[in-house]
Formats: C-alpha cells, sequence, structure tokens
C-alpha cells in the first residue's frame, strides 16, 4: 500500500499584522554554521521569522527573527546578572511563545545550557506535573527555574523541592541586564539539554553539541529538501525534540517562516491546524505523530464539507514520526481530505530520537508511505506455525539515512544482520549525542565504538531503507516466543468504539508464576453484565490474532498514563497498574 498527499496556505491575521514572509532576498544556507549562534545571527539578517495564533487559528504576534535575537541578546545579559556562567543549565517551562524562544536563544548566547521542561496536561493532573518537574530539576540540576506566570503556584513548589531559584516571564523581565562580554560560543560545547517525553522517572538528560546540532539541522534539511515558497507550520509542544528540534531550532538555522499554534489549543480545536495550513500561500511542511492526523480525521463529520473549508494542495510535505507510523490511520486521513486536495504523496514518513539530536532517516519527498507486509512468525523469531493461518502485519518504511548518518541493524550479541532480519537498529554519525547528563553508566551502555544502541527493533531492506517494528522494551515474551504490544493493542482496536490510545499491553506475573499479556482498555460501560460479554470479546479478539491468552482489565476512560509529548506510556501504565493505582472496574463473573 502506498499512500499520498499535499498542502496550501498562509495567515489568518488582524489587519494590523502582516505575517513573516516565506521567501526574502537573503539567500538560504542550510544550517552551514558551527554553533546555533552563529545561525540566528544569519537568520536575524534577513526577514523571515516566527508567528504565533490564537486559539482559533488567527496570527496573535509577529517575531521576526531580528527581533528573536534582539530579545535573546537581552536575555543573556539579564540571565548574566542573575549569576548564570557558562555550562549552567537553566530550566525553561517550554509555552510556545516569544518569552521561551527568547531565553531559550538567550541562554545559548550566555554560554550556559538550556533545558527545556514541560507543561502541565489535561490528563495528568497537579500533583503529577510537580513531581514531574521536580525529577526532571533533580536531574538537570540548573541554577535556576524559569516559567510562565500562571504556572508559578506550581513551579515554585517543584523547585522549592530542588532549592532551586525559580522566576516568571516577568520577573525576567524586570531585572537590569548586565553589560558583559559574551562568550565565544564553541561549536564542540554542549548546546542544550533534552528530556525524552517518557522520562518522568528515571530522565534521562540528552547533551548536544553545537556541531551534532547543526549537523543533524542541516542533515534534515538537505533530506526534506527545503525549497524557496516552503513555510512551517507546527503545534507540536517544544519540549519534545520533534517540536523543539525540527519545529523551533531548525527554521532558524534553515530560515524558513513558521506558524505556531499552541499544543493545547490543537487539543481544542485540531481542525485549526488544518486552516493555518490552508491560508499558506506558498507550500506548507508540517509534522504530526500519527495521533494528530488521526483527531483530525475523526474530527472531521460526515456533514462537513471540506472542499469548502480547506485547500491542502500546497501541502507539499507532511511528516509523519514521534510514534509509531499507522497506515490505516494515514489512509483514513488522505480519505477524509482528498477532496480538499490533500495528496498521499506528501507524507513523509521518519523516524529519529532525541539520542540522534532528532533525524536518523527521511522518507524521500514524493515517496509516501509505502509498507511491507510481514509474517508475525519472522516478528517474534519462532519458527512458523504451520497449523495456523499466516497473519501479516503493515511495517511502515521509514527512509533513508539522512546525510552523515550510518544505520545498522544488529542481532543479540551484537552481530550485523542481512538485509530484512530483524533486529535492534544502531547509527552513528556526527549528530548523535554527546552523553546523558551526568549518567556515565547509561552513556556507556548506549554509545558503543561511535555507535548509538536506539533501543527500537527494526529492519533494512535491500534499497537501504528502514523499516521499525517496535520498541525492545516493550516486547513481550511468552514461551520463548516475541509479541509485540502494538499488535495485542491493534487487536482490540479492530472492535467497535476504541481507538488508539484505548488500549495499553505489557506482560505480568500471573499467580501460577507464568508470565502473561495484560491489556488494559478504557471502559465507557457502566452495565456490569455489558462490562463482561465486552471483556470477554476482547479476549477472544486477542486470542484470534496472536493465539495467546490475555489477562483482560476494564479501566475508567482518561485513566491510562501519558508522556508528557501525549503518546501511552506502557511502562507506567504497567507500574501503575501493578501498584494499584489503576484501579479496574470489577467484572460480573
Amino acid at each position: 500500500m502506498t499512500v499520498s498527499a499535499t498542502v496550501s496556505a498562509p495567515v489568518n491575521a488582524s489587519p494590523a499584522l502582516a505575517p513573516t514572509p516565506n521567501d526574502d532576498a537573503q539567500p538560504r544556507r542550510f544550517a552551514d554554521f558551527a554553533t546555533f549562534c552563529d545561525a540566528l545571527d544569519y537568520a536575524a539578517a534577513g526577514d523571515r521569522g516566527f508567528n504565533f495564533h490564537d486559539a482559533r487559528g488567527v496570527l496573535a504576534r509577529v517575531y521576526p527573527f531580528r527581533e528573536l535575537r534582539a530579545d535573546a541578546l537581552i536575555a543573556a545579559q539579564r540571565l548574566i546578572a542573575l549569576g548564570i556562567t557558562p555550562g549552567a543549565r537553566v530550566a525553561l517551562i517550554a509555552e510556545t511563545g516569544p518569552h521561551f524562544a527568547a531565553l531559550f536563544c538567550g541562554a545559548i548566547y550566555a554560554g550556559a545550557w538550556p533545558v527545556p521542561l514541560p507543561l502541565p496536561t489535561s490528563f495528568g493532573g497537579k500533583d503529577n506535573y510537580i513531581d514531574q518537574l521536580a525529577v526532571q530539576l533533580a536531574s538537570s540540576d540548573p541554577a535556576l527555574l524559569v516559567y510562565p506566570d500562571e504556572l508559578g503556584a506550581m513551579c515554585a513548589v517543584a523547585a522549592a523541592r530542588q532549592g532551586c531559584p525559580a522566576f516568571g516571564w516577568s520577573d525576567i523581565a524586570a531585572i537590569t541586564p548586565a553589560s558583559a562580554d559574551l562568550p565565544a560560543a564553541d561549536p564542540d560545547a554542549i548546546c542544550y539539554l533534552q528530556y525524552s517525553s517518557g522520562s518522568t522517572r528515571f530522565p534521562h538528560g540528552v547533551a548536544v553539541t553545537h556541531r551534532a546540532l547543526m549537523a543533524n539541522l542541516a542533515g534534515h534539511s538537505h533530506g526534506m529538501e527545503v525549497r524557496d515558497g516552503d513555510r512551517c507550520i507546527s503545534w507540536l509542544p517544544w519540549y519534545h525534540d520533534m517540536g523543539l528540534v525540527g519545529c523551533f531550532l531548525s527554521p532558524i538555522a534553515n530560515q524558513v517562516s513558521t506558524d505556531f499554534l499552541r499544543t493545547e489549543d490543537f487539543a481544542r480545536r485540531p481542525l485549526a491546524w488544518l486552516d493555518m495550513i490552508s491560508r499558506n500561500p506558498g507550500t506548507s511542511i508540517s509534522y504530526s505523530p500519527t495521533f494528530g492526523y488521526d483527531i483530525c480525521a475523526r474530527r472531521v463529520s460526515s456533514q462537513t464539507h471540506v472542499a469548502d473549508r480547506f485547500d491542502l494542495s500546497r501541502w507539499r510535505l507532511a511528516g509523519n514520526g514521534a510514534d509509531m507510523i499507522r497506515p490505516d490511520v494515514m489512509q483514513g486521513f488522505v480519505d477524509a481530505f482528498a477532496p480538499a486536495g490533500f495528496r498521499a504523496s506528501a507524507f513523509l514518513p521518519s523516524y529519529g530520537l532525541a539520542e540522534a539530536t532528532l533525524a536518523v532517516t527521511i522518507m524521500p519527498p514524493g515517496e509516501g508511505i509505502r509498507v511491507e507486509l510481514v509474517e508475525e512468525e519472522r516478528l517474534s523469531g519462532a519458527p512458523r506455525d504451520l497449523s495456523r493461518p499466516a497473519r501479516y502485519r503493515a511495517i511502515v518504511n521509514c527512509g533513508l539515512p539522512v546525510r552523515g548518518m550510518d544505520v545498522v541493524i544488529r542481532g543479540e550479541h551484537g552481530e550485523p544482520l542481512a538485509h530484512h532480519h530483524i533486529g535492534k537498529v544502531w547509527c552513528r554519525g556526527s549528530s548523535v549525542m554527546h552523553s546523558y547528563f551526568r549518567d556515565p553508566d547509561s552513556t556507556a551502555a548506549a554509545l558503543v565504538d561511535g555507535w548509538l544502541d536506539t533501543g527500537d527493533m527494526g529492519y533494512l531492506n535491500s534499497g537501504g531503507y528502514l523499516f521499525i517494528v517496535g520498541r525492545a522494551k516493550d516486547m513481550i515474551i511468552i514461551n520463548g516466543k516475541n509479541h509485540w504490544p502494538q499488535d495485542i493493542e491493534w487487536a482490540v482496536e479492530q472492535l467497535p468504539g476504541f481507538h488508539q490510545g484505548d488500549i495499553a499491553a505489557f506482560s505480568i506475573e500471573t499467580a501460577s508464576g507464568e508470565e502473561a499479556p495484560a491489556v488494559l482498555v478504557h471502559c465507557r460501560v457502566t452495565d456490569p453484565a455489558e462490562r463482561l460479554r465486552l471483556r470477554d470479546q476482547i479476549r477472544d479478539k486477542v486470542r484470534a490474532i496472536t493465539g495467546i491468552n490475555c489477562v483482560v482489565e476494564l479501566v475508567p476512560p482518561r485513566t491510562l498514563p501519558r508522556t508528557s509529548s501525549g503518546k501511552l506510556s506502557r511502562a507506567k501504565a504497567k507500574r501503575q497498574y501493578l501498584s494499584g493505582e489503576i484501579a479496574p472496574y470489577p467484572v460480573a463473573a
């Protein structure tokens, strides 16, 4: 199966505001700078920049790169006035807007390491958010925490636990700037510290140098074939690598005007994202995890006249990344928005991780989504059971390594594997992380002879394209056979009324001491007899598709935990289930 797509659109603005242009007279440079400071200095000489939109997608603030640079230089002097020195960490709550942008860049100009931290989410709760901040503050050991004024109460509690000074945006703005010489940026110095979305209990701060950042920004801009007329449109959070590196730092280093919708506004009005794309008169580049496309396709009703509301014919690159790419969801998006001009060939699958700065592989533009059907026995590593009909899973092609990156597949003992053999994905290149901050043991385990163990499983085909199968740590091993939680979760999703994110599968030890898969499922049914019928239906569906028996637990809606970027956290779901934090509904015997 292959899918295709497209884009069009600029900005809905008040009459007093004119968005930054897609193009200007300044020659574009593809992140060929020694440091990020050099990149922002160059971008500030042109007319492009950032454009921030309100919840309805209306342009509210135009922020050219020259203004960002000017504010960043002032922010650097204010941080120095607070005693910030080169190498100090500056923790910043990553609210999408000019305050964070200027402080992040200002910290880099001051030689400090900005550390973007998440905003609270609608599904986490106040206490969980404070706990998460406290853990990441303990790991990064910052000299101060800076936050949006409205989050002062929660951030102050988290900072106080770590003895860390805390300031609101307005507090920082009131500080008299110093008059100090800014340090010269070193290409091999750390540029920033990035925490992955899943790093809540045992966080790993990924330290990225200026050189690694520039290498990845250049590699993925060449891979995407960025061109004149392109404009980026994004709702992705700035505390996640795809939003921070791909949609905040990359537009600066590659001089691409960008329109931003805050993540929380996208969650409330996801179609505002497509409205912004539709208004772009040039060609659009916009990325989303699978669930973003799924939300939009499900939000459109049969009464919505998509061709009248949207014009997606100029959506040149519709990027997919950050989680497992679901071809069925992508096809559903195409079906919903083809009448608005969306072409499946615009889909741009990719694979990456914070430890590689961002991109490892990108599909060549125009090839769309391509899949290979793989027998489940091959995915499990078990010999073919001829007594059962063969079942297949569609594995998405995630593209070719970006410039400067090598990818290999290795077996259980580190040996290279041939094409179409599933193993651990390793990568090597100029944009691989420097280290995990203050964690030499984890660094040594992940970086071996210059190669990064990604922790993901996949294979390469004969053309060098990468196919990702799943996370090695998520694999469920029953009687020596491997089972992927995605296969179990997708089996349940085939039943009416269930969607992506409603199911979490992981292994547990039963009372008899045997390993078994547990499946937690959001249940919206109140009748006990109907719950029993639903539980049996789920168990039968999983057995029919995977051939294994499982423990099914029905849990209240919105119970399953998420990472800070909104993805299902199987590890946390397992931990909360075993500790009793997740209480299943009782089911009649």
